[in-house]
């Protein structure tokens, strides 16, 4: 696993406190004013290499469950996972959908070597745990994944972005790539993600919603 640090691109707009989500339901979109900071990473030309691994990383099909070197390790699993299911109960309401979202969570931030904390403070900031939150830059799901990542490292539907599963993978992805390219600096890292580099505003939320919502010691 590649460690994330915490120190001091591909982003737009900044964005602000009150920027809005448009959050897609069955039949309408709801307006929430200050929900999130949804972000809007900027479109940059990739090395066809680093094209290419991403796209790999992207599409591996495997089932987004980990396996354990021992029964402790399940077992400290399973302990985080009612933890965290019982923080995330009024912001998803429903169990299925609950315990899907962390199993996957899980696996793709041990996939991609980020702190499964971390990225629940992120997602708090992004969409606020709406699945179908879609910002006024266009970024869609939990993670806020902007639309030309589709068609830069995946087959190009847009739709899919609302799938957990999906969006998930393609945050952390894009999240670990920006990590990479910023030699672990999580602070610049999460403002190229938001598209605010350079701004204290966006890392500081999401290292606050961390330690103040999602912070985990077994």
């Amino acid at each position: 696993m590649r460690p994330a640090s915490c120190s001091g691109s591909l982003g737009a707009e900044p964005a602000s406190p009150g920027r809005r989500i448009l959050v897609a339901g069955a039949a309408l979109a709801l307006v929430l004013p200050g929900a999130a900071r949804a972000g809007a990473q900027r479109y940059e030309e990739l090395a066809q290499q680093v094209r290419t691994g991403l796209r790999n990383q992207i599409a591996d099909s495997a089932p987004p469950r980990r396996r354990f070197d021992s029964p402790a390790a399940r077992s400290s699993y399973e302990r985080w996972l009612e933890a965290m299911s019982r923080r995330l109960e009024t912001r998803v309401p429903e169990e299925r959908i609950r315990t899907d979202l962390l199993q996957t969570l899980d696996y793709e931030t041990t996939r991609a070597g980020l702190d499964r904390q971390m990225v629940l403070g992120l997602i708090q900031v992004e969409s606020n745990f709406h699945k179908y939150a879609i910002s006024t830059a266009g970024a869609r799901g939990l993670m806020q994944v902007m639309p030309f990542w589709a068609g830069l490292i995946g087959d190009g539907d847009v739709r899919s972005l609302f799938d957990i599963r999906v969006n998930l993978r393609f945050g952390c992805v894009i999240l670990r790539h920006y990590l990479d390219q910023d030699e672990g600096r999580l602070f610049d890292s999460l403002g190229r993600y938001n598209g605010s580099l350079g701004q204290d505003e966006y890392p500081r939320a999401v290292l606050r919603a961390w330690k103040n919502d999602w912070s985990w010691q077994d």
